[in-house]
């Protein structure tokens, strides 16, 4: 069942055409150049009725389509209704400022407008701004900060962001375009922009066919690659109203773990990514050695027992083995030897026969299959003889139903193999797009090197927070909401990019900052003790929020008393008679400063001036407290694995490691901080984010916290 919506060819109503695929409705786009730009959206029902108006259509749609976009309960329900009607204020105008200002107190405590996931209330007022220019000048200078981070939350839900692509405002450039360009020249390698587009149209796609893949080897954590290839991979299922398969390459025993698998599938959850079905290409280890002795017969394949260096020597120049011109009852003499793994089959290697002097060393006869007694992780010992990723990955994707099959560019000289490999296997032919490789700076991906880092015990595990892993990033610190954000922000482009970090850590500040409760601490060693002559006698405790802006974060208890701790560096910034402010206290006379002989400071005094204006001081001080109830912590900080941007061919990949990589100090932190729980972000106030890793244990048993890179900061390597 389909419906037409009509609409002025010059104002596409993104809310409605959003609402229809989150929904699950197909619409019908009608866009009409003769109706003016002001004129209201008409949906066509399929019973010849038409509804009239942004905001009745969306109330049909959401009731129409998939629950929860119209609330859970009544009175959700009610709040949707309220926003839906506060459309009228979002119009462009002299009052759009004033409605969007009010927009920004909503959500300051938010991050979405009815209840706790996106309803099509979002979407109508997602839509209403997204379609006005207007918003970028009241929004200009983050005068509306909650505002932005709600709208970049809302267009990064693949179908509204693939509805603005489509539909929204024009740049002088369209990225359709771009990816066009690409499409004929082939992709560049650059340090151009960082954003792509997913403006782009799979070939032969038909709606409601298409079917992807994204076929991680079990042998290592997820990386934030594969976490691009998994949700370019649901994308585009989502995109075509497909399906998803995730599969399991599992054809290399000696490296696979059912532990990998659990890791994958948790961070596939953590990412938001469900597929429709999860198979193993294990599950066609039966039919791939039906088709071997298959391809044997037909000369397609032989069986070669050349040492291995001298095949990569003969492959290299062009040189044909010896064994390829042998018999077909002598390849199935010695692919039998295989299958049992006799001492001679153990020796043999199945190779497909393609063409040897081809320019395109990957179509060199590559090895189709190879002997391993490594009892696999499912199928235990049943199976000696197991195919290759070149041998198995075509005839799954075929057999399995996969319409388009996403490979990144490094695998672009492979893709005639592939397209090969189901010709002589006379499978269905599988559509291969390619995209580009997430690289990062200073960082390696190869799941065999971060292996060895493991091995070494460089590292603590693949959780290890400077590891590139989905859970090593998101231990640091990470925000699922924000990861997500930066790679659907590159869309499905080619160009080949060595991304720097900062932007990955810029966004999750943005998420994290609005939030995030504020401590304090001071560092252990050298602190200073300044001794307030006006102090109070007697301690007294002040209840101040945990967040002055976010008052969900609750509230903590400030004690107050005429001994404090400041860090050293502190202490050694002040000068005797200067003002100072004692953040969320007052003011501050420094009367005495008393130093060591090496300079350092031992001890300041002080005049409390509470009537002071903390506007005219030049230092804003954190302090403690000297009291029992202070929590030891320990902070600890990261930077780069390697100290080279990009490891290149030729490199000592050893020499290379950052012997630096960590570090850690200890601190006393507010009272508070004994109650953070593990995984709970703060802000430890003008020391930076942190994520605690480690709640607190008692005396001897600090908190560890793991400081977030705000984008800002340049010492990861030392």
């Amino acid at each position: 069942m389909s419906y037409a919506v009509r609409y002025s060819a010059s104002s596409a109503p993104l809310a409605v055409l959003a609402t229809g695929r989150l929904a699950g409705l197909e619409l019908k786009t009608q866009p009409d150049s003769n109706l003016p730009k002001d004129a209201p959206p008409v949906l066509s029902l399929p019973d010849g009725c038409e509804l009239t108006g942004t905001s009745t259509i969306l109330r049909y749609l959401a009731r129409a389509g998939a629950t929860g976009l119209y609330g859970s309960d009544a009175l959700t329900a009610t709040q949707v209704d309220q926003w839906l009607d506060y459309l009228l204020c979002v119009a462009p105008g002299s009052g759009l400022g004033a409605a969007v200002q009010y927009l920004d107190s909503f959500l300051a405590l938010r991050t979405t407008l009815v209840g706790s996931s996106i309803s099509v209330a979002d979407i109508a007022i997602w839509g209403a701004l997204a379609g006005t220019p207007q918003l970028a000048v009241v929004t200009k200078g983050d005068k509306m900060p909650h505002v932005v981070r709600w709208m970049a939350f809302c267009g990064a839900d693949q179908m509204v962001q693939a509805v603005a692509l489509e539909f929204g405002r024009k740049k002088p450039t369209p990225p359709v375009k771009a990816v066009e360009a690409e499409g004929k020249g082939g992709g560049k390698s650059g340090t151009g922009s960082s954003t792509g587009s997913f403006n782009i149209k799979l070939q032969d796609a038909k709606m409601g066919e298409v079917v992807t893949r994204f076929p991680p080897e079990p042998s290592g954590y997820l990386h934030i690659g594969h976490a691009k290839a998994a949700l370019l991979n649901q994308y585009f299922a989502h995109q075509y109203k497909g399906k998803l398969i995730v599969r399991f390459d599992d054809t290399n025993p000696s490296k696979e773990k059912c532990e990998f698998e659990e890791s994958i599938l948790a961070d596939l959850h953590t990412l938001g990514i469900q597929a429709d079905i999860v198979t193993h290409s294990s599950d066609q280890f039966a039919p791939l050695l039906e088709m071997g002795t298959k391809l044997i017969k037909e000369g397609h394949m032989y069986i070669d027992d050349t040492p291995m260096e001298k095949m990569r020597e003969e492959r290299m120049v062009g040189t044909e083995s010896v064994a390829r011109s042998a018999s077909v009852d002598a390849n199935l003499a010695l692919w039998k030897e295989m299958i049992e793994a006799t001492a001679k089959g153990l020796e043999c290697c199945a190779r497909f026969k393609f063409d040897m002097q081809n320019k395109n060393k990957a179509l060199r006869d590559p090895v189709a299959f190879r002997c391993n007694l490594t009892p696999h992780h499912r199928t235990g010992t049943t199976y000696k003889v197991y195919p290759t990723y070149d041998c198995a990955c075509p005839f799954v994707d075929a057999v399995e139903g996969v319409t388009h099959a996403l490979r990144t560019s490094e695998y672009a000289d492979r893709d005639a193999q592939f397209q090969w490999v189901q010709k002589v296997m006379g499978v269905r032919k599988v559509h291969i797009w390619e995209y580009s490789r997430l690289n990062f700076v200073y960082t390696v991906l190869s799941k065999r090197k971060l292996q060895w880092f493991v091995d070494q015990g460089l590292v603590e595990s693949w959780k290890d927070p400077r590891f590139p892993t989905v859970q090593g990033i998101t231990r640091r610190g990470m925000q699922v909401e924000a990861l997500k954000e930066f790679i659907l922000s590159q869309g499905a482009s080619k160009n080949c990019n060595n991304m720097e970090w900062d932007k990955l850590w810029t966004i999750n500040k943005k998420v994290i900052d609005p939030v995030s409760a504020r401590h304090t601490a001071v560092m252990s060693e050298l602190k200073v003790p300044l001794l307030l002559s006006n102090g109070p006698m007697t301690p007294e405790v002040a209840i101040i929020p945990r967040h002055k802006k976010y008052p969900p974060a609750g509230s903590k208890a400030t004690t107050m008393c005429s001994a404090l701790w400041l860090d050293q560096v502190d202490a050694a910034s002040v000068s005797e008679g200067e003002e100072v402010t004692l953040m969320d206290w007052g003011n501050c006379f420094i009367r005495t400063i008393t130093k060591d002989a090496a300079g350092v400071v031992t001890q300041l005094t002080g005049e409390l001036n509470l009537a002071g204006d903390v506007k005219k001081t030049k230092l804003k001080l954190t302090w403690l407290p000297q009291i029992e109830d202070l929590v030891e912590i320990t902070l600890v900080d990261y930077g780069y694995l390697i100290t080279c941007k990009k490891v290149e061919e030729g490199d000592v990949f050893e020499d290379l490691v950052n012997p630096n990589s960590m570090s850690e100090a200890q601190a006393l932190g507010d009272a508070n901080m004994r109650g953070i729980k593990h995984g709970e972000v703060l802000q430890i106030e003008r020391k930076g984010y942190y994520i605690c890793d480690k709640v607190y244990g008692g005396p001897g048993k600090p908190s560890v916290f793991l400081n977030i890179p705000d984008g800002r900061e340049k010492k990861y390597i030392n």
